[in-house]
C-alpha cells in the first residue's frame, strides 16, 4: 500500500445518525493528512486509529460550516493530549485566519479553565495557519500537495487538493461544480473524491434553499464526466445530497456508470481505498 484514503464523514449539512460530517483522511509516506473537519470528525479519526496529535496537517477546502464545524474539537483535543507544545498546521483558503481567530476566541474560557487546573499544561493551543492560493502548498518526505481553485460560488475562493506520493495521486475536490481547476487536479489521478448531488431528487424538495444547492455542487453525472475527462482510475462519491436511503448505492453508481468506465465507490463513513 502506497497511499490510503479513508472517508471519515460522508454526510451533508443535514444531520444523519449514520453519517458524520465532511472529512477525509489520507495516509502516505508516514504522513497523516486530514481534509476538512466536519461533524464528529474526532470520533471517526479514533475509529481508524488516529488521534489529533498524530496529524501532520489539516487541509481545508472551504469555510462552509459543515466542513469546519468540529475543527474546534481537533484543535482542543490535539492541545490537551500533547505532552509538550505541538503545533497544529492548518492550510486553507483566504479567511482561514479569520475563522481560526474566532474559533480561538470561542475557546478562550475553556483554555483559561484548563490552564488554571493543570500545572503541567503551561501553553495554549499552538497553530500554524497558512492561507494559500493555487500551487504547491505542502512538500515533505516525498509527499506533495497541490491546490487548485474550484468553483463553489458564492463561496469563494475554494480549493481542491491533489496529494501525490511515489507516482500516485489522490484528489480531494470538496464542494464544486466542474471547472478548469478541477480538471487540472484530476488529470491522471488514481483516486478522485467528489461531493455529489442528485439534482432529480433535490428538485422534488419543496424548499427553495435546498433547491439552491444544485447550482454549486457537482451532480453524479458531472462528477462521472470529470473523472472520465481526467482519465482517473477510481471515482469516489461522497457527501451525497440528498442523504441516500438504505440500498441506494447501486442506483447512484448506475447513474455514474453511464459516463465513466472506471471503478466507482459509493462512499459511506469509514470506507477505505488503498493504492
Amino acid at each position: 500500500m502506497t497511499m490510503e484514503v479513508v472517508l471519515l464523514g460522508t454526510g451533508n449539512p443535514i444531520p444523519d445518525r449514520d453519517r458524520a460530517g465532511a472529512a477525509t483522511l489520507v495516509r502516505a509516506g508516514g504522513r497523516t493528512l486530514l481534509v476538512d473537519a466536519g461533524r464528529a470528525v474526532c470520533m471517526r479519526l479514533v475509529a481508524v486509529g488516529v488521534l489529533p496529535v498524530m496529524l501532520d496537517v489539516v487541509l481545508l477546502t472551504h469555510l462552509h460550516s459543515d466542513h469546519i464545524c468540529d475543527l474546534n474539537d481537533v484543535v482542543t483535543t490535539q492541545w490537551v493530549m500533547s505532552p509538550v507544545p505541538k503545533t497544529l498546521r492548518i492550510i486553507g483558503p483566504p479567511r482561514t485566519t479569520e475563522v481560526m481567530s474566532g474559533l480561538l476566541d470561542m475557546l478562550r474560557p475553556d483554555i483559561e479553565y484548563r490552564l488554571a487546573h493543570h500545572d503541567d499544561l503551561t501553553w495554549g493551543p499552538q497553530t500554524d495557519i497558512a492561507e494559500v492560493t493555487p500551487g504547491a502548498v505542502f512538500d515533505e518526505g516525498g509527499l506533495r500537495v497541490v491546490a487548485a481553485r474550484t468553483d463553489h460560488r458564492p463561496v469563494e475562493p475554494t480549493l481542491g487538493y491533489r496529494i501525490e506520493f511515489e507516482g500516485h495521486a489522490v484528489v480531494l475536490a470538496g464542494d464544486t461544480v466542474p471547472c478548469a481547476g478541477l480538471d487540472e487536479l484530476c488529470r491522471g489521478a488514481d483516486v478522485y473524491v467528489q461531493t455529489v448531488l442528485r439534482d432529480d431528487l433535490v428538485r422534488m424538495v419543496p424548499m427553495q434553499r435546498f433547491v439552491d444547492t444544485i447550482d454549486y455542487h457537482s451532480t453524479v453525472v458531472q462528477a462521472a464526466q470529470t473523472a472520465a475527462r481526467g482519465g482517473v482510475r477510481t471515482l469516489v462519491l461522497t457527501h451525497q445530497i440528498p442523504t441516500p436511503g438504505p440500498g441506494a448505492a447501486d442506483e447512484w453508481i448506475g447513474i455514474a456508470r453511464e459516463h465513466f468506465a472506471g471503478e466507482i465507490v459509493f462512499g459511506e463513513d469509514l470506507t477505505s481505498i488503498s493504492i
